[in-house]
C-alpha cells in the first residue's frame, strides 16, 4: 500500500489532467503562445535595418573603389550589402581596393550570420500566419472550429511548413523569371536561369540585375528567395527526421512487451511495474527522454523529497526553498 500511495502522485497528472487546465481559459493561452513570434519580428527588422544602414554607409563612402556596372550610388550600395550577405555575388559590382575587399569579407560573414540565425526565424513567423490560412483551405466546404484548427496545425506543423514555403518559392520564381523577363529584357530561358542561380546562391554574373528598376525589385527579391529557398530545405529535413520518429514511435508502440521489457521498465527493482515506469519506459524507447533526464529529474526529486516519504507535499517544497535560502 505504501508503494501505490508513493506512486500515485506521479500518476494523477496522466489519468486526471482535467484540473490542470482550466478548459476556458485554454484557448486564450493558446493564442498568446502563437503570438511569441510577433516581437522576433521586430528584433529581424531592426537588425536588418542596422546591417543594411551601415553596409550601405559604408560601400557607398568607398564606391569609387568599387567597379563594375553602377546605377545610383545609394541603390548601388544597398543592393551590393543585399548580393553580398546572401552570398549570390553576381560580380556586377566588385570591390577593387584594399579596404574595399577587407570591408567586403567582414560585411559578407556578418551577413551570412543575420541570414541564419535571425531572418530564418522571420521566416518562421511567417510561415505560421499562413497555416491556419492552408487548413482552412485543405478542409474547403467543410465547418472545421478553431480547436480542430489548432489540434490539426500541431500535427502536420511541418509538413505545412514545407508546403507554405515551397508555395512562397514557387511564386517568387514566377515573379522573379517575368520581371527579368519584362523589365530586364531577357527572354525566358535567361530569365529563368538567372532566378535558379539567384535563389541557389550560385550567381554565375553573366545574367544579373543591371537597371534602377531592376536593382530595387532585387533588394527585396534576393532577401527572400534566398531564404525561402534555405528554409525549404530546412523543413524538408526536418520533415524527414519526424517521419523516422513517427516510424520509430508506431514500432514501439505495436511490438509485443517481453518479460525483458518488465524488467528494464521496472525502475525500483520491486517486481512490479507501474503505469508511471511503463510510461517512461516506453518514452525512453522512442527517444523522447534518455536516462541521463531521468537521473537529473530524479535528483531534484529527491532534493525536494525532505522528509525522504517518497512524495512530495507543500511543506517539501517550503523546506526545501527555506533550507536553500540558509545557504
Amino acid at each position: 500500500m505504501a508503494n501505490d500511495t508513493a506512486k500515485q502522485p506521479l500518476l494523477s497528472g496522466f489519468l486526471d489532467p482535467a484540473p490542470q487546465t482550466n478548459k476556458k481559459d485554454a484557448p486564450k493561452r493558446r493564442r498568446l503562445r502563437r503570438c511569441r513570434s510577433a516581437p522576433l519580428a521586430e528584433k529581424v527588422a531592426m537588425y536588418l535595418v542596422m546591417y543594411l544602414g551601415v553596409g550601405t554607409l559604408c560601400f557607398y563612402l568607398v564606391r569609387n573603389q568599387i567597379v563594375g556596372e553602377k546605377t545610383d550610388g545609394v541603390l548601388d550600395a544597398v543592393y551590393f550589402c543585399i548580393v553580398t550577405m546572401t552570398t549570390v555575388g553576381y560580380g556586377d559590382l566588385v570591390p577593387s581596393g584594399v579596404p574595399t575587399k577587407l570591408l567586403a569579407c567582414a560585411f559578407v560573414f556578418t551577413g551570412m550570420a543575420l541570414v541564419g540565425l535571425v531572418l530564418t526565424k522571420a521566416a518562421d513567423y511567417l510561415v505560421e500566419k499562413q497555416e491556419i490560412l492552408l487548413v482552412k483551405a485543405l478542409h474547403i466546404g467543410q465547418t472545421i472550429g478553431q480547436t480542430e484548427i489548432r489540434k490539426e496545425i500541431e500535427i502536420n506543423k511541418v509538413r505545412y511548413k514545407c508546403f507554405v514555403v515551397f508555395a512562397f518559392l514557387l511564386l517568387l520564381i514566377v515573379v522573379g523569371t517575368i520581371f527579368l523577363f519584362a523589365v530586364e529584357k531577357l527572354n525566358l530561358v535567361d530569365a529563368f536561369y538567372c532566378v535558379c542561380s539567384t535563389i541557389t546562391t550560385l550567381g554565375y554574373g553573366d545574367k544579373s540585375f543591371s537597371t534602377k528598376a531592376g536593382r530595387v525589385f532585387a533588394i527585396f527579391w534576393i532577401l527572400s528567395s534566398t531564404v525561402c529557398l534555405a528554409q525549404l530545405f530546412l523543413y524538408v529535413a526536418e520533415l524527414n527526421t519526424e517521419s523516422r520518429q513517427r516510424a520509430l514511435v508506431k514500432w514501439v508502440l505495436t511490438r509485443k512487451v517481453t518479460t525483458v521489457d518488465l524488467e528494464a521498465a521496472d525502475l525500483d527493482d520491486d517486481g512490479v511495474v507501474g503505469a508511471a515506469e511503463f510510461i517512461i519506459y516506453k518514452l525512453k524507447e522512442m527517444g523522447k527522454i534518455s536516462q541521463e533526464d531521468i537521473s537529473l529529474v530524479m535528483e531534484e526529486f529527491e532534493y525536494l523529497d525532505v522528509d525522504q516519504s517518497g512524495t512530495l507535499s507543500a511543506s517539501d517544497i517550503m523546506l526545501a526553498q527555506s533550507s536553500q535560502r540558509w545557504k
